[in-house]
């Protein structure tokens, strides 16, 4: 038998409660000490959270980030997306303190999707982490990082441990050595999707980048101010639409300005002087918030398709306050090239699309005027005022559009359409394949390619229609693994697999009586 092992002196450490939070860094809720670490639930972490004074933040993701009827759509860690934005900016660091499984997690799936950069981790234990040490190892890494040689910025991201301890980055010094420290809470419990992160992070950058301006002059951007005035693009995109939203707006006198999030840190004032916002991605709240403070309108929708072509140039033109007839003149040397490529190749069958990208309305919008007939599009992403335009087209057009859609939601859609491609995220193509049904993954084959304007116009229909001649190749497969399991009898076996549904239901006991303390909980 083996002998209990003791990592720390968490249980000799003392737990003590800050008179006031905001002056300075409070001994935090004992989570790790008392095995209420990650994997405590998402209710207790926030419980916690709001304990340790992070009730003003959680409620301002409760606002910007409202959820669904469920809990969250399934999804990634979240800090995912924010790390992301962070590790593409140049002379960018980033720091991540949170629970080394998590932190291993997201430096792995960072590299494997291209990062050349190494992230910093700042590690505790439960002493560090109770007594208020870990704050003290945070500002210490900082400080010795912080070389304006080689950085603009050092972004610090609490992941869900930190947060729900009330680690307090917001007591870490705004500039070390002329080098910018932002500080994030991007916890697992308050922000539903690693999309929504992207904005949290962006969001932050933009509120220091206002501020600066605000207090006086600002380094220009490398590549200098235009000379006409700019459209900024809100969401991340494929890298060739904003050069071709950049030529449709050449006619207007305008000119694309940085997308955001930026790749540095000085196209955050070149994104902040526009005329205009094109909320590209419109579940960017933080951010809009931030455009909004500086004085800047915001435009939804993107020159998708003809409609979304015709309608974004219209509005653009209105918010810049543009003659209608040069208006019309853009919109003219633009449509009937998209017309073409639209009428080229068309798609003929049904298609069921979701993702959680941001862009899967725009996507269908790009779909149904090839040809196809999409009866469901589902997004991780909320709906907001600025996605109001796409959706009352795509509902005027037969698509039923579900925001903050779950697997179920999307697998569900899919069962009962039974349609000739399914578009959507991993677990939903598996799904589809497993029923024979032609499916593509969104984020690495839809939304890796460019969808405005002319070049947009046809980008998705050869990958669509060829996914779609698979049927019988899909069919083939299916009948050569009939048989073989499904689930956990999967596979090849000698004889009757041991199921033991006595251990299932004793488990589905138990999260049936989590859940309902969960809820209990929730009511208090």
């Amino acid at each position: 038998m083996s002998e209990e092992i003791t990592y720390d002196a968490a249980a000799e450490v003392e737990v003590t409660m800050g008179e006031d939070r905001d002056e300075s860094p409070a001994p935090a809720p004992n989570l790790a000490g008392d095995g209420m670490g990650c994997h405590a639930g998402a209710a207790e972490m926030e419980k916690a959270a709001r304990m340790a004074g992070k009730s003003e933040i959680l409620d301002q993701y409760a606002k910007d980030y409202p959820q669904g009827p469920h809990d969250k759509p399934q999804s990634m860690c979240p800090a995912f997306g924010s790390l992301r934005v962070g590790l593409r900016m140049r002379r960018t660091a980033t720091v991540l303190s949170g629970s080394a499984c998590c932190v291993y997690g997201l430096t792995f799936v960072s590299h494997f999707y291209g990062a050349r950069r190494s992230v910093g981790y700042v590690p505790f234990n439960s002493e560090t982490l109770v007594t208020g040490k870990l704050f003290e190892d945070i500002r210490e890494a900082v400080h010795d990082m912080a070389d304006p040689e080689r950085y603009d910025a050092i972004v610090v991201t609490n992941l869900c441990v930190p947060t729900a301890s009330g680690v307090p980055l917001r007591l870490l010094p705004s500039e070390i050595n002329g080098v910018r420290i932002v500080g994030i809470d991007v916890p697992g419990f308050g922000i539903p999707t690693h999309a929504e992160a992207k904005d949290v992070l962006a969001g932050a950058m933009l509120n220091y980048a206002r501020q600066e301006v605000e207090a006086g002059p600002v380094q220009a951007p490398v590549s200098g101010k235009s000379d006409r005035p700019t459209v900024t693009l809100l969401g991340e995109m494929f890298p060739a639409d904003p050069i071709g939203i950049g030529g449709m707006l050449a006619p207007l006198g305008l000119a694309a300005g940085p997308v955001v999030p930026c790749r540095e840190w000085r196209e955050l004032y070149s994104a902040l002087d526009c005329g205009a916002v094109a909320a590209i991605h419109p579940f960017y709240t933080a951010a809009i918030r931030e455009f909004e403070a500086a004085g800047r309108p915001i435009v939804g929708s993107a020159p998708v398709g003809h409609d979304g072509t015709a309608a974004w140039l219209a509005n653009i033109g209105d918010a810049f306050g543009i003659a209608t007839d040069k208006v019309a003149a853009s919109q003219n040397a633009f449509l009937p090239a998209i017309r073409e490529a639209l009428a080229r190749t068309p798609v003929k069958g049904t298609i069921t699309l979701s993702g959680y990208e941001g862009s899967e309305l725009l996507v269908a919008r790009l779909l149904i005027e090839s040809g196809a007939e999409i009866p469901y599009v589902g997004t991780a992403c909320p709906k907001t005022a600025w996605s109001r335009d796409d959706v009352d087209w795509l509902e005027a057009h037969g698509a039923k559009v579900k925001f903050r859609a779950s697997l179920e939601d999307d697998c569900a859609a899919m069962e009962a359409i039974k349609p000739d491609l399914a578009v959507g995220t991993t677990p939903v193509v598996q799904k589809g394949k497993e029923l024979g049904i032609p499916s593509l993954y969104f984020t690495n084959l839809i939304s890796a390619r460019p969808l405005m304007g002319p070049m947009g116009a046809g980008s998705l229909q050869q990958v669509v229609n060829a996914a779609m001649g698979n049927k019988d190749r899909m069919d083939h497969m299916r009948d050569f693994f009939e048989g073989v399991g499904h689930g956990d009898t999967a596979g090849v076996w000698e004889g009757d697999p041991n199921l033991r549904p006595d251990f299932r239901a004793a488990h589905q006991k138990k999260l049936d009586k989590q859940a309902r303390a969960a809820k209990a909980q929730e009511m208090i």
